[in-house]
C-alpha cells in the first residue's frame, strides 16, 4: 500500500499535468478590515514569486503573525472550505491539516468526532478534550464539551488549527485549539443561493446575503440539510441560521454580534456493528437500535457580542459575552432491564471574557503582553427514562447540574532581538460541578466537586533567516470529566468520586517557512507524557463510562507543504506519524501496560492537486490514506487502513451582475470498503461504524451583487 501511495504522490503532477479540471478563485469577500485581509497557507498561489502578505492568526488570542507564533498552527482559507465541497462534514477541509484525525460516516447522532495528536481520542460522541471557538465564542461548553452540529461551513471564511496542549491560552479542554471564523460581508452588498444534492438522499440547499451599509457590516446564512443515509436507521435533518452584524462605533472600536440557531428534528443512530455484521451486510443497522429507535433530536441557539477598542496605541481591551441553551433528547439502545436509554436535558448556559492586551516597549525592548479572565456558567436539567422499544417510559433519574468555571490567565512575548523572541504564559483554572438530586426515590445523591489545575507554557522562537522560523515550546494541558462522563458506573445520581481530571505535558520543536515564494512548508516534532487519561469503557447496559489509566505516552511527526509547481497547479500535502502508547494502566478487565492506545492511527496522510484557470473552470484530486489502528484497549481488534480517492470540479462564470458557479464532486471513487467511525472498547465486537462506497454530489451557486 504504502509503495503505490509513494510512486502516486511523485508521479502525479507530470501524469495529470494540463489534463487536471481547471479552476478559479474563488469571489474574495473584503470589508476593508484587517481580519478580511488577511491570507492563507492553504490558498492557490500566484503563478510567478511575489511578495506574500504575511498570514494573521487569532486562534492566540491576538491578532499574531504566523511567523511569530511559537507553536504548530495550521490555517484553511475558504477556498478549501467550500469550493465544490458539500460543506456537510469537518472532516472536509480538517483531513488536510496534520496531525488532526476527523472521522465521520454519517452518523449525525455521535456528531463529528475530531482528535488532534490524539486529545479527543476518548470521546462516545461529539468532541473531547479540543477547545473549539467561532468568532472568538467558545462553542465548547465549561465541563468541555463540545457539539459541532451548530456550525454551518457554508458560511467560515477560514479555519484555525493550534496543534498541541493550550491550557495556558484556554484552559480546560485543550489539547488542541479550532478557531472557525465566519464570513464578513462584502463590500458590495449580495444575495447568493446554493442548491445542492448527491447520493443516498443528500440534500442541502443555503441561502446568504450580506453587504455594508454605513458604519454596518452584516453577513446572514440559512441552510437546509437533509440525508436519507448509507446505512439504516441513518436519517437526518436539520435546519442552521447564523448571523454577524459588526457595527463601527468609532475609528478604535467596534461591536460584533453573533446569532446562531439549530433545530434538527431526528438524527438517526445506526449503532456500531461487529466484523462479520461488516463483511455480510455493510448497510445494515445494529437490531437494538432499530427496535429502540436509536437516535436524537436538538434545538440550540447562542447569541454572543465581542466589543473591541484600541483605545491608545498598542492598548486594546476586548470583552465578550454569549448566552446559550439547548434542548436535547436522544434514545439510546438500553433496554429497561440494563438501565434507562432515554436522556433528555435542558441546558442554559452564560459566560463571557475580558481580556486587555498592549504592544509597546519594555526597558527598550518590543514586548506583547496579555492579561485576562474567562468566567462561564452552565446549567443542565436532566432526566433519565426507560426506552420501551422507542417510546419514552418510566422516569428512572432527574437531578439539576450546574458546572461554573473561572480561568484568569497571562501571557507574554518577549522580544530580544527582532528575530529572537521568549513566550511566557499562565493560567489557573477552577471548575466546579453540583448536582440537585431531583430523583430522591433512591436517596438523596446531590454532593459538589471542585477542580482546579495551574497551567504554564514557555516557548522560543528564532528566525536566521527571514522565511525561516524555528521555535520550541514546552505546554500543558488539562481536562476535567464532563458531566456525562462523570456518571457512576452503578447508574446511580451523583458523581463517579474515582475519577479524576487528566493532565498532560507536551514537548515540542519545529519549523516553518518557505522557498522561493512557491514552497510553503511546516513541520514539528513532539513528546507528550499524559496523567490519568480518561478511557472510554462500555458497560453491559450498552452505555458508556469512564476511568482513568495511569499513565500514556504519544510521539510523533507532522509535516505539511504546499507549492506551486506550474501556472495554476498546486500540490498539497500533509503527514502525521503518532506513537500512543499506555505507559502504565490496570483495570479490572486486564494490564494493559506498553500496549497502544486505540483509536489513534499510526500514520496519516493527505495529497491533493488543485488546478486553476483564469477561465473559471477548477478541479481538485484529494488522497487520504488512515493506518489500521486499534479499536481496543486489548489490542486484539483493529480497523483496517483505507483509502479515499475524492475528485471535485466547477465552472465559474459571470454575468452581469451575477455569477454562476455549478460544481460536482465524486467521493470514494476507488469504492474502498472502510469504516469511517469506531467505537472504541464496545462489547460484543461492535466497534465499526462503515462509511459509504463509491458517492456523487452536485449542485449550483447563483450570487447576485447589487451594484
Amino acid at each position: 500500500m504504502y509503495h503505490r501511495i509513494i510512486v502516486l504522490l511523485l508521479f502525479a503532477p507530470f501524469l495529470l499535468g494540463e489534463s487536471v479540471i481547471l479552476r478559479n478563485q474563488a469571489r474574495a469577500q473584503s470589508t476593508g478590515s484587517p481580519e478580511s485581509s488577511e491570507t492563507s497557507s492553504t490558498q492557490t498561489q500566484p503563478s510567478s514569486p511575489t511578495e506574500l502578505e504575511p498570514i494573521v492568526v487569532t486562534a492566540t488570542r491576538s491578532n499574531t503573525s504566523l511567523a511569530e507564533v511559537p507553536a504548530a498552527v495550521s490555517v484553511i482559507d475558504r477556498s478549501d472550505i467550500q469550493l465544490g465541497l458539500p460543506t456537510v462534514g469537518f472532516e472536509e477541509p480538517l483531513s488536510r491539516v496534520p496531525g488532526v484525525f476527523a472521522q465521520n460516516s454519517a452518523n449525525f447522532a455521535q456528531d463529528f468526532r475530531l482528535s488532534i495528536r490524539g486529545f479527543g481520542t476518548r470521546t462516545a460522541f461529539g468532541v473531547r478534550e479540543v477547545k473549539v471557538l467561532v468568532d472568538g465564542i467558545p462553542e465548547t461548553s465549561p465541563d468541555g464539551q463540545t457539539q459541532l452540529d451548530n456550525i454551518d461551513l457554508g458560511a467560515a471564511r477560514r479555519i484555525e488549527v493550534l496543534r498541541g496542549p493550550s491550557s495556558s491560552l484556554y484552559g480546560n479542554a485543550s489539547g488542541g485549539v479550532i478557531n472557525i471564523i465566519t464570513e464578513d460581508g462584502p463590500t458590495t452588498p449580495f444575495l447568493e443561493t446554493r442548491l445542492m444534492g448527491g447520493s443516498f438522499g443528500l440534500q442541502k440547499y443555503q441561502a446568504k446575503t450580506g453587504g455594508q451599509a454605513g458604519k454596518l457590516n452584516y453577513m446572514l446564512n440559512a441552510s437546509y440539510l437533509s440525508l436519507g443515509g448509507f446505512r439504516n436507521h441513518s436519517r437526518a435533518q436539520n435546519v442552521l441560521l447564523t448571523g454577524k452584524l459588526k457595527y463601527t462605533l468609532s475609528p478604535t472600536s467596534h461591536l460584533t454580534t453573533l446569532m446562531s440557531f439549530m433545530d434538527a428534528p431526528f438524527a438517526d443512530d445506526p449503532g456500531g456493528i461487529t466484523r462479520a455484521q461488516v463483511e455480510a451486510d455493510r448497510e445494515q443497522a445494529r437490531d437494538r437500535n432499530v427496535l429502540l429507535d436509536s437516535g436524537e433530536r436538538v434545538t440550540h441557539g447562542r447569541l454572543g457580542f465581542v466589543y473591541r477598542n484600541q483605545f491608545l496605541p498598542g492598548h486594546e481591551l476586548t470583552v465578550t459575552q454569549y448566552s446559550v441553551f439547548r434542548q436535547f433528547e436522544t434514545k439510546l439502545p438500553i433496554i429497561p432491564r440494563f438501565g434507562s436509554g432515554v436522556v433528555k436535558f435542558d441546558r442554559f448556559g452564560v459566560g463571557g471574557s475580558v481580556k486587555y492586551a498592549h504592544d509597546g516597549r519594555f526597558f527598550g525592548f518590543r514586548n506583547r503582553f496579555m492579561l485576562g479572565v474567562d468566567v462561564e456558567l452552565q446549567a443542565d436539567n436532566r432526566r433519565r427514562f426507560d426506552n420501551n422499544e422507542g417510546d419514552v417510559g418510566q422516569r428512572r433519574f432527574h437531578q439539576d447540574e450546574d458546572v461554573r468555571s473561572v480561568g484568569p490567565f497571562v501571557h507574554d512575548v518577549f522580544y530580544l532581538r527582532d528575530n529572537l523572541q521568549l513566550s511566557f504564559g499562565l493560567r489557573y483554572d477552577n471548575v466546579r460541578f453540583s448536582v440537585n438530586d431531583q430523583f430522591l426515590g433512591d436517596g438523596d445523591e446531590s454532593g459538589v466537586r471542585t477542580f482546579d489545575h495551574i497551567s504554564p507554557m514557555g516557548g522560543i522562537l528564532y528566525s536566521p533567516l527571514e522565511n525561516l522560523h524555528v521555535y520550541a515550546n514546552v505546554s500543558t494541558a488539562f481536562q476535567v470529566p464532563t458531566t456525562t462522563e462523570l456518571a457512576r458506573p452503578d447508574e446511580g445520581g451523583g458523581f463517579n468520586n474515582d475519577l479524576n481530571p487528566q493532565q498532560a505535558l507536551n514537548y515540542e520543536i519545529g519549523a516553518r517557512g518557505n522557498v522561493w515564494k512557491r514552497l510553503t512548508y511546516n513541520f514539528a516534532l513532539f513528546w507528550i507524557v499524559i496523567d490519568d487519561e480518561l478511557v472510554a469503557f462500555e458497560s453491559e447496559s450498552g452505555r458508556n463510562f469512564f476511568r482513568n489509566a495511569g499513565r500514556s505516552e504519544r510521539k510523533g511527526l507532522e509535516l505539511a507543504f504546499d507549492v506551486t509547481l506550474m501556472e495554476g497547479l498546486r500540490w498539497t500535502l500533509a503527514y502525521t506519524f503518532l506513537d500512543a502508547e499506555f505507559d502504565r494502566f490496570i483495570t479490572p478487565n486486564g494490564r494493559f501496560d506498553n500496549n497502544d492506545e486505540p483509536g489513534i492511527p499510526p500514520h496519516q496522510l493527505f495529497t491533493e492537486l488543485f488546478y486553476a484557470h483564469p477561465s473559471g473552470f477548477y478541479g481538485a484530486l484529494s488522497i487520504q490514506h488512515v493506518d489500521d489502528f486499534y479499536v481496543n484497549n486489548a489490542n486484539s481488534a483493529e480497523n483496517d487502513a483505507y483509502t479515499v480517492l475524492s475528485l471535485r470540479m466547477g465552472y465559474e462564470m459571470t454575468v452581469g451582475n451575477s455569477r454562476i458557479a455549478p460544481f460536482v464532486g465524486i467521493r470514494n471513487i476507488a469504492d474502498d470498503g472502510y469504516n469511517g467511525l469506531t467505537r472504541l472498547n464496545a462489547l460484543g465486537g461492535r466497534f465499526f461504524e462503515p462509511s459509504a462506497g463509491i458517492n456523487a454530489y452536485g449542485g449550483m451557486t447563483v450570487s447576485y451583487d447589487f451594484l
